[in-house]
């Protein structure tokens, strides 16, 4: 017999768990599950060690403003990325503020950079910084060439440093440095004592549709063969990362025909030296490869994990076909479908550089790699380098009109019709922006509840339906305010 729940949540990560606030927050008397396939939350993309940990506040990641044919750098895009972030900073400040996290230890103060070399990457930069500097959310910025300046800034990138090579540094005091995975525990416990459900060591085996609308999931217990679950529900949220894709296609919903998926695994260098992670303080961005998707722009980041001072450099791509980092190898041969397979083949006809990119990535060894890190760390030592295995991320292929299919590098939420399923789909499913994006979820799934979401809303997040960087006095007031409860 199948239980009955309000709202099923499939993944326990930091999108589900943002959702799952969220609609506890604004619906109290609605009861909610949350499924997990592994045996606690936030082991996949949401660990520490599966993602970078950057607050992207798009002040450092170069690809969010690339120059324009026409020589011109425009900031819409980036200022975008920053305004939603504000709206997730103000939400965990909030619940922190109301007690309903343990504490803000979860975000740290870590100023962020972009390090470029060569004249026509700091030409670059200098256009890029011109462009922001009259922006509000970007106006505490600041640019040199001086290296005594940047050596300040980042002293461990500059020693040992060609003094004849061109350089370039923004720089902002203001970037953070995030543990989505303590932050997801937070939230968790928090929907626990609220009565929330959790299931770990879930597989969702089957999604089926009945006749008067609801959903009903079968699952297996991973450990048992006969630990059966089987869950009715009204809304269904597949967030699962790189296995929604596979999730929305049991579901069978016309919207998710056409949908494939690509997978790119990640490699990081980890240097765990106290002496040398001392040394530097900042998330520090350069430019990508020729070729390379945007997930793969090199960074040297400051990573505070358990108490602990860490560095990481990277990403490296590889290629694996699972769609998970605990998922199978069977993950992408068993995802092609009738429906998906002239996208998928038009998208990888057209991006044959990306396949070229990551077979040379592949054929790297552990010395080639290292040597990209001596671009950014002159001095570092590889015995105080491991190479870890980070997260695994599915690039998404969707159906296009003219072009057959087509590569999507960013996130995608793919909603039935009625709103009573909604899947997040993405390589980079924005952890930093999963506030504003999981509110964008639920008006669209939720409509007739929308208007009467307003006061909560606005109380979760101050300044709800404000552009910060057009509102200069609000914005100073609530970027003061989450700084003080953040302790950023």
């Amino acid at each position: 017999m199948a239980e009955a729940t309000d709202v099923v949540l499939v993944g326990g990560g930091i999108m589900s768990a943002t959702l799952g606030v969220l609609l506890k927050e604004l619906e109290p008397s609605w009861e909610i599950t949350l499924i997990e396939r592994l045996e606690d939350v936030a082991l996949e993309s949401s660990n520490a060690w599966n993602n970078a940990g950057t607050g992207h506040s798009a002040l450092c990641e170069l690809n969010y403003a690339p120059l324009g044919a026409n020589g011109i750098i425009d900031p819409a895009r980036a200022l975008n990325i920053a305004e939603q972030f504000h709206v997730s900073r103000q939400f965990w400040a909030t619940l922190v503020a109301e007690g309903k996290l343990e504490d803000n230890s979860f975000i740290n103060a870590v100023p962020h950079m972009s390090l470029v070399m060569n004249e026509d990457h700091c030409s670059y930069l200098q256009k890029r910084y011109d462009a922001f500097k009259t922006q509000k959310l970007f106006e505490n910025m600041e640019f040199s060439t001086d290296r005594n300046k940047i050596s300040d800034w980042a002293p461990l990138m500059m020693r040992g440093r060609d003094e004849n090579q061109p350089v370039a540094a923004n720089y902002s005091a203001e970037g953070t440095d995030v543990d989505f995975g303590r932050l997801t525990r937070q939230m968790v416990k928090y929907l626990q004592g609220k009565g929330v459900k959790t299931e770990f060591n879930r597989h969702v085996e089957d999604i089926k549709r009945e006749s008067d609308g609801a959903w009903v999931l079968k699952t297996a217990d991973t450990r048992n063969p006969d630990g059966q679950l089987t869950l009715r529900t009204r809304f269904l949220f597949l967030g699962a990362g790189g296995g929604a894709l596979t999730l929305l296609q049991k579901s069978g919903i016309p919207e998710g025909k056409g949908y494939g998926g690509f997978p790119v695994s990640g490699l990081f260098f980890r240097n765990s030296n106290p002496e040398t992670a001392e040394q530097h303080n900042a998330k520090v961005y350069g430019q990508a490869s020729v070729g390379a998707p945007p997930m793969s722009v090199p960074h040297l980041d400051t990573r505070n994990v358990d108490g602990k001072r860490h560095l990481m450099f990277g990403p490296y791509a590889g290629f694996r076909s699972n769609f998970l980092k605990q998922g199978s190898l069977m993950d992408l041969p068993l995802s092609i479908h009738m429906d998906n397979l002239y996208p998928m083949l038009c998208a990888g006809w057209a991006n044959m550089p990306l396949t070229k990119y990551l077979l040379g990535e592949l054929r790297k060894t552990k010395e080639e790699r290292f040597a990209s890190l001596l671009e950014y760390y002159p001095e570092a030592n590889p015995d105080d380098w491991e190479l870890i295995t980070a997260g695994q991320r599915v690039q998404i292929i969707k159906k296009d009109s003219e072009k057959g299919g087509v590569l999507q590098f960013g996130t995608e939420i793919v909603a039935h019709a009625d709103g009573s399923l909604a899947a997040l789909l993405g390589a980079s499913p924005g952890a930093s922006t999963a506030v504003p994006l999981m509110i964008r979820l639920m008006h669209q799934c939720f409509p007739e509840r929308a208007p009467s979401w307003e006061g909560r809303l606005k109380e979760l997040v101050p300044g709800y339906g404000i552009k910060l960087n057009e509102n200069p006095e609000r914005a100073d007031e609530i970027i003061a305010y989450t700084a003080k409860v953040l302790d950023i």
